[in-house]
């Protein structure tokens, strides 16, 4: 079996250019195809990256496509059994990529990742598990989150994320950073929804290829992954994680994950979520006044964020009709 590579670039070659290199270290990966596809980059990274690595195959969208319509355009020009979707900031250690390759064709899972760490090698979120109607969305909300998180700790909710992976851990999906799967599995559920622009969409695609069959997690093959560095770069934002609601950013993560929840939990659910953000909104209003007043601090401090926040619902609102029909809409925020 032929494992085909794909990573997606977006003014990225940078980092690409390390990913391979660090690749490159294990014979093993001069006999996997390495596709990259960039998504309107509008800079030098075609002649670097080829330049350096004259074997990969370069495709060209000609927009920012952003992840899943480019992944997807990577797996259709690809001639591998098995796809292997890796972010431009990762580093391979100890001939992970094989590794991981091996264990899965061996198996009967549809689909891998591996322990993802940080680069100080401490350990990172790798995949995670459903909370029943995605709620765990409603945690980066300022205040409301929290109240919502301690009602979670008191009825011993397990938590979705999966960090410390032991040897093999089966998850409901797998971080998007380094993302396995076999191509009959993918014939057989679908290409990622090219609705999506950023953020939710492997979640997505992974809720259709786990009824086919497992997802697993290696807890014994191990990548760096510098997390949120590539999109961090290419957006000019200095936040690197999932619960800044504040910005376009933010507006992306809201809009994103509302559309996941509607085409995997249905219009109901989506309402609820869309619900709670706006009663959010008012709750961070009431709750940072009250919390900085009582800390003798500027009541208003948070003035800023709350309308970040504020405008960034009201805009994922104007968008509920669209989202709630379900019919084809790119939903590029940023």
């Amino acid at each position: 079996m032929k494992l085909s590579i794909i990573i997606v670039n977006y003014r990225s070659a940078a980092f690409i250019l390390n990913c391979i290199k660090s690749a490159l270290q294990f014979d093993s990966a001069n006999s996997f195809e390495w596709i990259v596809v960039d998504n309107d980059s509008k800079d030098n990274s075609r002649d670097q990256i080829c330049r350096a690595f004259p074997f990969v195959k370069w495709i060209e969208m000609g927009y920012n496509a952003g992840f899943a319509r480019a992944n997807n355009e990577g797996m259709r020009q690809s001639s591998g059994d098995v796809f292997l979707l890796l972010n431009p900031d990762t580093l391979i250690l100890n001939n992970a990529i094989l590794h991981c390759f091996e264990k899965l064709v061996s198996s009967k899972h549809i689909a891998s990742g591996v322990q993802l760490l940080y680069e100080d090698h401490s350990i990172q979120i790798s995949g995670s598990y459903f909370m029943k109607w995605g709620i765990n969305h409603l945690l980066p909300i300022p205040y409301w989150g929290s109240f919502l998180k301690f009602i979670a700790k008191q009825l011993n909710t397990q938590k979705p994320g999966v960090e410390q992976v032991s040897r093999e851990v089966m998850v409901d999906w797998i971080s998007g950073a380094f993302l396995m799967v076999k191509k009959d599995s993918v014939l057989k559920a679908g290409m990622m929804d090219e609705d999506f622009f950023l953020y939710a969409e492997e979640v997505e695609w992974c809720s259709r290829l786990n009824k086919l069959g497992d997802l697993v997690l290696y807890g014994d093959i191990q990548i760096i992954h510098l997390l949120g560095e590539s999109i961090k770069d290419s957006t000019g934002t200095d936040d690197k994680t999932y619960a800044n609601l504040f910005d376009i950013k933010g507006l992306q993560l809201i809009v994103s994950n509302h559309v996941r929840i509607r085409k995997q939990y249905g219009v109901g659910w989506f309402l609820f979520q869309l619900l709670n953000y706006s009663f959010g909104v008012l709750v961070f209003l009431v709750g940072s006044f009250l919390d900085h007043l009582l800390q003798l601090k500027n009541p208003f401090a948070d003035w800023k964020k709350i309308v970040g926040l504020a405008k960034n619902v009201a805009i994922a609102w104007t968008l509920s009709f669209t989202i709630i029909r379900n019919r084809p809409h790119f939903y590029k925020m940023l």
